[in-house]
């Protein structure tokens, strides 16, 4: 029986992001769902419980990546002195630069870059705190891992998917796919044990209840868990959505209710006493 210290986690990382149903996404496909992903994510509840896991301090310094539209850099610049925000998608930039202007926040720095640009070259530096919230789209998780913490002068937060988080396997399914979340977060905290960091873990939850004006609503809202969807399969998706969608209040939804959890593991950086440079 092979022990626990033999396993390579980052090797099964690899495997299971390889095995996923989607590919990773490029900045071209978060440039277009850039304005439904900004809504969503400010109305699904997941920027209230990662607050109050991350329990923002006034003196921190903070880098945000894979920061979208200001998810959580413009609730953290409110209370915190600084938000570094990386992203590699323009379009989530712009409509974050628009918020800031909108809300007159000048506290955020905004830097266009991902996971494999040169950090240095880009000017990110190190903070107080780095996050990566739902942001782990990386093929070696070890090095980013590193990365991030390289970037950290006290503390590391991440948040990755529990089971399928927010997908949908019925969906994926409806077309002729067959479905695979890929990594989850068991995997990531293994890694991080064997990196020898002793992560803590807390969950978000939420129930995903979005309701839709027509069946076309629900089309545009499902379509980007299908990587370049062929119009073969629009068609059975489409077919599928006509079928199962119910009326309820004027408005239309499908006949089940599922609940989506994100893991959230943070830790100190080593030498760091816990609550030490909180006081």
């Amino acid at each position: 029986m092979m022990r626990l210290s033999e396993i390579d986690w980052n090797e099964l990382w690899k495997e299971a992001q390889a095995r996923k149903h989607t590919p990773h996404h490029d900045s071209e496909f978060w440039n277009k769902r850039a304005p439904s992903f900004a809504k969503h994510a400010s109305s699904s509840g997941y920027v209230e419980q990662f607050m109050a896991i991350l329990k923002p301090e006034p003196h921190w310094s903070v880098l945000d990546i894979g920061c979208a539209a200001g998810t959580l850099a413009l609730p953290l610049a409110s209370i915190v002195r600084s938000v570094t925000a990386l992203d590699p998608s323009t379009t989530m930039l712009s409509l974050l630069e628009n918020r800031c202007r909108e809300q007159r926040v000048t506290n955020i720095r905004i830097v266009e870059g991902c996971w494999e640009d040169d950090w240095d070259e880009l000017g990110i530096g190190v903070h107080d705190v780095a996050i990566a919230s739902r942001s782990l789209i990386v093929d070696d998780l070890r090095a980013a891992v590193s990365k991030l913490e390289s970037c950290a002068r006290k503390r590391v937060y991440l948040s990755t998917l529990v089971d399928s988080g927010p997908y949908d396997h019925r969906i994926v399914e409806a077309v002729g796919r067959n479905f695979d979340h890929g990594a989850d977060y068991i995997l990531v905290y293994n890694l991080l044990r064997q990196m020898g960091i002793y992560a803590n873990v807390s969950f978000t939850v939420s129930r995903d209840d979005k309701t839709f004006r027509d069946l076309e609503d629900a089309l545009d809202s499902v379509r980007w868990m299908i990587y370049e969807m062929t119009s073969t399969e629009e068609k059975r998706l489409r077919r599928y959505l006509g079928h199962h969608l119910i009326r309820e209040n004027g408005r239309w939804k499908l006949p089940y209710r599922r609940v989506v959890r994100w893991a959230v593991l943070w830790w100190d950086k080593e030498g760091t006493i816990p609550g030490e440079w909180c006081a």
